[in-house]
């Protein structure tokens, strides 16, 4: 029994992380009608942001947090600027300029630090007299998430910008007739999506360890939680991390561990074939 509670435990916190990921993700095509492929690539960003920040200029790892804030955010707000907003209009360059842009940071990142995974220090440090002990950094990153999750669900729903980049997700068009800015509006999605990804590349890193390629798993994972849960919907990817997370952690638990990465794959195939809309996306119109 105490086996299966910290299993859940794992799998609960770890959510929340993928949570924050698939936010991000979900946020930019939502309003921007596009797929990010450099969203991966941003978490490393956050990531090695706070292991530079630590190991070189010997700030606390919470310096160090907020800057992974600022910089993934300003990576993200210059890639929109510099290449997407051009090209927005057409989602296949876009794909092709983001996965390029992926590429070009990991090996950024080679050069920089080496293939050789880094170690992140912990947010908070001990451990937890529960189920065997659990880390406190662990709990951390989880309270933290769900406040972020919080105050950014406040955000869209009840501020001025919130709902403005609500209206612009619903109708492009509709949007600019009422005199909403919609690239001010892709621009913050950007930014926003930027900052939770560099966010969970301090816990990923902190929780794990940090390496070049430590942006992939979570991207993939992205895919699969952002089409179960609906393409689009933030409430259908925060649901959607949790029933991904749960049977990534169940699977490498009590199947395979080889298999980590497998199940969620197999969720993407079986809801395009049976429900490609999700469970809270709009239906697919010609």
């Amino acid at each position: 029994m105490t086996g299966i509670l910290n299993t859940v435990v794992n799998a609960s916190l770890i959510s929340a992380l993928y949570a924050l990921v698939a936010i991000g993700f979900t946020l930019i095509f939502g309003v921007g009608g596009v797929l990010n492929l450099s969203h991966g690539a941003t978490i490393t960003v956050g990531a090695f942001t706070a292991y530079f920040v630590t190991s070189v200029l010997g700030a606390s790892i919470w310096v160090a947090t907020l800057a992974a804030l600022v910089v993934p955010a300003a990576f993200a707000a210059v890639l929109y600027l510099g290449l997407i907003r051009r090209v927005q209009d057409d989602p296949i360059t876009v794909m092709i300029l983001t996965l390029v842009t992926a590429i070009v940071v990991e090996e950024v990142v080679k050069i920089l630090v080496g293939t050789q995974s880094r170690a992140i220090p912990s947010l908070l440090g001990g451990q937890l007299a529960l189920l065997g002990g659990i880390q406190r950094n662990r709990v951390l990153a989880f309270a933290l998430s769900w406040i972020v999750i919080g105050v950014l669900f406040a955000l869209v729903n009840y501020s001025q910008t919130g709902k403005a980049i609500l209206a612009t997700s619903m109708s492009n068009r509709g949007a600019s007739i009422v005199g909403i800015e919609t690239d001010r509006m892709y621009l913050y999605t950007w930014v926003i999506a930027g900052a939770l990804a560099g966010l969970a590349g301090v816990f990923l890193g902190s929780i794990q360890t940090a390496g070049w390629a430590m942006g992939r798993s979570p991207l993939v994972l992205s895919f699969s939680i952002v089409v179960l849960g609906g393409i689009g919907s933030i409430r259908g990817s925060l649901i959607g991390a949790y029933i991904i997370g749960f049977l990534e952690v169940f699977t490498v638990s009590y199947v395979d561990s080889s298999l980590s990465g497998l199940a969620s794959l197999v969720v993407l195939v079986v809801i395009l074939l049976v429900k490609p809309e999700g469970l809270f996306g709009r239906e697919l119109a010609e």
